[in-house]
Formats: structure tokens, C-alpha cells, sequence
């Protein structure tokens, strides 16, 4: 079996640890420790707004950010990124010294801290593309209830999130692109569950895309 993401592009996971041979979920006791604590994280950080979109709105205006679609970083320290902001963590990975952090808590912070100064990625820089194979091939995730007391830390749930509003109407909006001064741009919720799914970037051997680290090469 292969690699698959389950829910938000980046974090990755051999089928074999998740899934029993019929296809179903394993139960949690038997999933590996770290696949399991991303995949218990998961519940938390699925339909929150990308990092970046956040830092340029702020909770006042978080309705104009995008939905999450990758996740990069270890658990409880992820950086969580739209499409369109993706290139702009790429470009400080590769280029600007975020690679020295790969597996560090100290990530999140310091790709927080580059953005926020107005770092981003030069126009037109490669990011990656998400390929997906069989997005209706896997079974949801498992519910919250199923996972055990010692898994409870990865539920804390620190993240900003959109809000309903009085008519229960979601405050993310859709196709929003007034485009920002800064450049960065502001739209609509994008992000479906993604299933399983290959990654190629132009200048990636995607031998080296982050399996372990879940960090691009």
C-alpha cells in the first residue's frame, strides 16, 4: 500500500498503519504513535483558517480568510495553509532557513514571525502540486469519542475557527478575492477532504517530501 493524506494535504501516512486489509480503520491502539497523534490532531485543526490568512485579517475580519487545505509541522505546533499561501511557507523553508527547523516546536512561531514582517515568496514561485488519486477511496475519520484519555492533549483546541451566525450561516465567505496591500489575497473557504494522494513540485524529488517530517524537500 501507499501514501495517502487523510483530510488536509502535507501530513502523510502509510495506508498499512491506518487501514486493516478489509479496508477499515484500524483501532487507534494499533495505529503507530506518530501517525496516531496526527491523525487524533487532525479532528482538531480540520476547517480552520489558514495561518497566513489570519495573520493579514485578524479575528476581526477572519470571516475573509481561507479554510485550511495543507498542514505542515509536527503536532500541536502545525502550520496551517490555504493554496494560495502555500508557495509563501515553501519559499521560507527552502530558501529562508525553515528547513534547520523541520521536526522543531520553534517552526510555527518563526514562519509565523517571517510572514507577519511581510516575508513572501516571489511572484510566480513554484509551490507544490497535490495530485489526487481516489478522494472518495477512504473512509472517514474516526470519531472523536473513539480516542482514548492519554490522546486528549491533540484535542486542545487554541486555533482560532469560523463562526455561525445567527441564521447558522458560516462566516467564511466564498470567492472573496479583494486582494490585499500586501499582495496576498482573500477569498472563500477552499479545502475539500482530500484522500489519497501523490505530491510533485518542479524543483522536488519527492523521495525527499517530508514522509517523516511531513516537510518539502
Amino acid at each position: 500500500m501507499g501514501k495517502v493524506s487523510i483530510g488536509l494535504r502535507g501530513w502523510r501516512f502509510d495506508e498499512d498503519d491506518l487501514f486493516t486489509d478489509a479496508g477499515t480503520w484500524r483501532p487507534l491502539e494499533e495505529i503507530p504513535k506518530d501517525p496516531r497523534h496526527r491523525l487524533v490532531r487532525l479532528q482538531v485543526v480540520i476547517g480552520k483558517p489558514c495561518d497566513a490568512c489570519y495573520l493579514i485579517h485578524g479575528e476581526a475580519e477572519k470571516r475573509r480568510c481561507r479554510e485550511a487545505e495543507i498542514v505542515y509541522g509536527e503536532p500541536l505546533e502545525e502550520v496551517l495553509l490555504c493554496a494560495e499561501h502555500e508557495p509563501d511557507f515553501l519559499y521560507w523553508f527552502r530558501e529562508e532557513g525553515g528547513e534547520g527547523l523541520a521536526g522543531e516546536p520553534e517552526l510555527k512561531d518563526e514562519f509565523h514571525e517571517w510572514f507577519a514582517d511581510g516575508g513572501r515568496a516571489p511572484d510566480g514561485y513554484a509551490g507544490v502540486e497535490h495530485v489526487e488519486t481516489d478522494p472518495e477511496g477512504l473512509p472517514d475519520l474516526p470519531d472523536p469519542e473513539e480516542i482514548y484519555d492519554r490522546e486528549r492533549e491533540l484535542l486542545d483546541d487554541g486555533r482560532p475557527g469560523f463562526e455561525e451566525g445567527p441564521a447558522g450561516e458560516d462566516e467564511r465567505t466564498a470567492g472573496d478575492a479583494t486582494a490585499t496591500a500586501d499582495g496576498a489575497d482573500d477569498g472563500g473557504a477552499a479545502g475539500e477532504r482530500s484522500g489519497g494522494e501523490k505530491s510533485t513540485g518542479d524543483d522536488l524529488d519527492l523521495d525527499d517530501l517530508d514522509l517523516d517530517r511531513e516537510y518539502p524537500r
